[in-house]
């Protein structure tokens, strides 16, 4: 376990380190699983351009309700119709069908429902990472709760207890800390010490 606040960059390098210390080289299958950021598909390609890249479902279905919304405005029943079907597709990997149904209910007026065509843009640059179906059978997670679930319980229930204050370097300090005891790496973490 790792963690700091840091730029992409150095989170990267931070991450890789914690990736090779863990066994990355001799791992049979390498999976990172992201929200489909370009700064996360950037650290993908980079630093692990041997792993299968997977965006994270519940993020992917998060665009479909904004898809849906700037597809139907109020028509709320439309809204929940198509949020409910859409869902369905990218469930079972099928984006290309959610995107060409999509695609059909857009105005022909280029500017109109722009909100609508960067959605569809989203579903159609990603879709290589959105084969939900695939990753299932491969017994592969396609959400990332657990990881911001522990990023929470690291970070959330030591940092942001009530009236606390912390500097940037008085944090990624305790983050440290507590990434080396939540890892049950204290007795290496003190050899180190006592080497350098």
């Amino acid at each position: 376990m790792v963690g700091a606040i840091e730029e992409a960059a150095g989170f990267a390098w931070r991450l890789y380190g914690e990736a090779v210390r863990r066994g990355l080289f001799y791992a049979k299958r390498v999976v990172v699983l992201g929200d489909g950021a370009e700064w996360v598909k950037n650290i993908a390609q980079t630093h692990f351009g041997m792993a299968q890249f997977i965006i994270d479902y519940y993020h992917a279905s998060e665009h479909i309700g904004s898809l849906c919304l700037a597809l139907f405005d109020r028509d709320l029943k439309r809204v929940d119709d198509y949020r409910a079907r859409w869902t369905d597709y990218l469930w079972d990997g099928n984006v290309e069908v959610l995107v060409d149904e999509a695609t059909a209910m857009l105005p022909k007026d280029p500017n109109a429902k722009k909100d609508a065509r960067t959605q569809i843009g989203y579903f159609q640059k990603n879709k290589a990472h959105m084969q939900y179906a695939e990753y299932r059978k491969k017994h592969l997670f396609i959400g990332s709760g657990v990881v911001e679930a522990a990023c929470k319980h690291l970070v959330g229930s030591r940092l942001k207890q009530s009236g606390m204050e912390w500097t940037v370097q008085g944090a990624n300090d305790i983050i440290a800390l507590r990434s080396v005891v939540l890892s049950n790496r204290m007795e290496e973490y003190w050899e180190q010490r006592a080497a350098a």
